[in-house]
Order: structure tokens, then C-alpha cells, then sequence
């Protein structure tokens, strides 16, 4: 048979070949190249025909077939996905040889087993396919689609200072989700302080409000957080600082008299009693007290009454006195004096503090200038009313008139605020 019959013959077969024909066409073709080795062109031509013709080559039965799945198919950012491509085959007797993953986010890998994990770190859907290689250089490909979800994004207006005492307003309802989904809000006002005492300090929920009111009475910088959560859990937490300043008070000290003025009639063995707190917003500095009796009709012939004026104070110091008359001319009288009870205090001058309360407590209960400090109360007892001449047998007067005065000099303490 010539050369030319040889092809005719080779081209024929594979025409009409059928799968079981296949090795006998692969023998016939082996055959024809040997008798042929002396036309190198039948050769060329020879093996073109065999590599495009699968009973000679085998490949389109050895072509492998690829299998993705993942445990899960949505996702927040930051999550990681194991994918498992272990279901993937290939004819025997070939073996796949390793399995190449491109993870749609620019992210990929090549393994020799079939699973793989990995985090995604971009929002949105991402296709991750996986590609099945195996010895005969085969090849396929199998997808899944991951859908990540963006966190939400925190948008927050608040003041940088406030002064100690104030309320600053923190407001975080233009916040939102980029999916569109709703958000919870959740404050935590001091994150180095545990206010639920669950021993972590960094997550408290002192308001769920997406506008927050925080009025803080102490001077210094605070630290918080606000927390915004989506309906698939998604996580944004950012931190807030907030410095407060202390305030700026002018100390201004004012004298002030303050009166009190009080009369009766008592008879023998009576008594009453009177309070009052003269020392109330300032520091009390002098005492002059008189209770006077009035006179009997007939003085030189009748002794004057005889009553005790008492006063204690709530600061802890106690006294008393008693009438007595000196020049018959005169009322009987007791008197209860004292100066210097406390120290002039400096005015005119500037202190920082929290608040005017504050500084005001501060001021009035100085150590050692709290003399005369809370309620005075005053006891006046008619101890003695002898009687007078009787008026058809009885004594037209069984006691006495009675007035007591006093009159304390008080530093009133005077606060205006004249900037932080």
C-alpha cells in the first residue's frame, strides 16, 4: 500500500470510529507509522490527526470533575469561611494534583488538600472558585458565591469640652448601615469604669438613646464609647473624649448685721423659746445679746424680778445670764456678749472648683471657722416675780414684761462665676 492509501485508509477509521473500535484504530495507527518511518512528512500528519482524535490520546475521559461548598455563604467583615473541595474527582487512574483558589478579592492560594479557610476583609459578594488540577494536566472549575457584610458606619456630633457641672449632648442618630438595615445604639459614658459590675469596664450599655444626654460634675477628661450593632450583628465601636473643665468663681466676702428681736410676758416658773440660724451662707464673727425686764411700778420699795436668758448653740458652745439691776433707775438686764468668733476672711480673689455648691461648702466649713455655725436656740425662764402691792388682796402683776435682742455680725459669702 502506498503512502497516500495509508492516510486515506487512517482517515476513514477515525470518521467512523466508535468507542470500542478505539484500540484497534490506536494499533492501526502505531502500525501504519512503523511501516511509514521513511516519510517523515506522513509522519507530522500522522500524529496531528492522533492528538485531535481522543481514541489516541485518552484526554476527553480524563478530565476531572470539581466540587465547592463552604459552611457558610453570608458573612461580616472581618469573619473567616472554610471552603471544602474534598467531593472533586477525576477518572482513574489519574489523581488531582492540587486544588488553586481565587477568593474573588484579589486573594488566593494553591493547596495540595482540598479544603482551605479565609478571611475577608472587603464588603460585598465575592464568586470564590476553585480550580481541580490534576497529574494529566486536566482541568475544572466549580464556584461559590460569599456575600460579606459592612459594618455600620458610626457618624458622631458631640462637644470636645464642657465646663464641670454641665450636660453634654452625644448624638449619633445620623449613623447608618450600608446595606440599608436598621442599627441599635449603645453608649458606655467611662470605659475604665464597670457600671454593670460584670468585671469588664469596656462594655457597658449606660444608654441605648441614638442622642444621649451625660452630665458630669467633676472636672477632668472622660473616655467612652459608642457602639452601633446591624440587624446581622455587625460591629462599629469607636472611642469619644471629652474634657472638663473646673470652674471659675470670684470670692467676695460682705459684712451684715443680723437682728432678731423678741418680747413677752412670763409669769414665775414660765419659760420660752426661740431659734434661729444667724450664720446661714456666711461666718459668724461677733455676738451682742440683752434681755430686759420692765420696771415695777414702785421700784424702791419692791425688789426687781429676776429671769435667766439661756443660748446654746448647735456648733457646741453654751452659756446663760441673769437680770440684775445696778441703779434703781435703771431696767433689770442680762447681757450675753462675745467677739472674734471667728477670723475675718480674706475677699476679692479667684478659686477654681467643680461647682459654686461646691466651693460654697468648701469655704463655710473651713477648719476652725465653723464657730457659731447651725441653729441657735434661746431659753428665757421668769425664775423670780416677787409680788407687788395686792389690789383688793391680789397681786395686780404675777410676772413680767420681757425683751430680748440680739444682734450678730455675720461675713456673708457672695459666688458669681467669671469664666472657666
Amino acid at each position: 500500500m502506498t503512502l497516500d492509501g495509508d492516510v486515506h485508509e487512517l482517515s476513514q477509521s477515525t470518521e467512523v470510529s466508535s468507542p470500542i473500535q478505539q484500540p484497534y484504530i490506536v494499533k492501526r495507527c502505531m502500525s501504519i507509522m512503523i511501516r511509514n518511518t521513511k516519510y517523515p512528512t506522513f509522519l507530522i500528519v500522522a500524529s496531528l490527526v492522533m492528538v485531535s482524535f481522543s481514541g489516541c490520546t485518552g484526554l476527553g475521559s480524563n478530565v476531572p470533575n470539581a466540587k465547592i461548598s463552604a459552611d457558610q455563604t453570608e458573612i461580616n467583615l472581618g469573619e473567616t469561611v472554610n471552603f471544602d473541595a474534598r467531593e472533586s474527582t477525576t477518572p482513574s487512574p489519574t489523581i488531582i494534583d492540587e486544588f488553586q483558589w481565587d477568593f474573588g478579592d484579589g486573594g488566593s492560594k494553591t493547596t495540595k488538600q482540598g479544603i482551605t479557610s479565609y478571611t475577608f476583609l472587603s464588603p460585598g459578594y465575592h464568586d470564590v472558585e476553585v480550580t481541580v488540577l490534576n497529574d494529566d494536566g486536566e482541568i475544572d472549575r466549580d464556584s461559590i458565591s460569599i456575600f460579606v457584610n459592612a459594618p455600620p458606619t458610626i457618624v458622631l456630633e458631640m462637644p470636645t469640652f464642657i465646663k464641670s457641672g454641665e450636660t453634654a449632648t452625644l448624638d449619633a442618630s445620623e449613623s447608618f448601615d450600608p446595606e440599608g438595615a436598621g442599627i441599635e445604639v449603645m453608649w458606655d459614658f467611662n470605659i475604665f469604669s464597670d457600671s454593670n459590675n460584670d468585671g469588664d469596664p469596656a462594655n457597658d450599655a449606660d444608654s441605648t438613646l441614638r442622642i444621649a444626654e451625660l452630665m458630669i460634675d467633676q472636672a477632668g477628661n472622660r473616655t467612652g464609647s459608642v457602639t452601633v450593632v446591624d440587624d446581622k450583628g455587625a460591629v462599629s465601636t469607636t472611642s469619644w473624649n471629652l474634657m472638663v473643665v473646673s470652674r471659675v468663681f470670684n470670692i467676695i466676702w460682705e459684712e451684715q448685721i443680723v437682728e432678731a428681736n423678741w418680747n413677752g410676758y412670763l409669769e414665775q416658773g414660765e419659760s420660752v423659746v426661740y431659734e434661729h440660724e444667724p450664720g446661714l451662707g456666711g461666718r459668724v464673727i461677733q455676738l451682742n445679746s440683752t434681755l430686759t425686764l420692765s420696771r415695777e411700778l414702785i421700784p424702791i420699795m419692791l425688789p426687781e424680778d429676776n429671769f435667766t436668758f439661756s443660748l446654746d448653740m448647735e456648733s457646741g458652745w453654751s452659756t446663760f445670764a441673769s437680770t440684775s439691776q445696778d441703779n434703781i433707775t435703771e431696767n433689770s438686764s442680762a447681757s450675753i456678749d462675745r467677739g472674734e468668733m471667728n477670723s475675718y476672711p480674706d475677699s476679692g480673689y479667684t478659686l477654681s472648683a467643680d461647682s459654686k455648691e461646691s466651693l460654697e461648702e468648701q469655704l463655710l466649713n473651713q477648719a476652725g471657722e465653723r464657730f457659731g455655725q447651725g441653729t441657735w436656740t434661746w431659753i428665757i425662764t421668769a425664775d423670780q416675780c416677787d409680788p407687788d402691792l395686792p389690789v383688793d388682796g391680789v397681786d395686780p402683776d404675777q410676772g413680767n414684761d420681757w425683751e430680748l435682742t440680739v444682734t450678730v455680725v455675720v461675713m456673708v459669702l457672695r459666688i458669681s462665676e467669671v469664666g472657666p
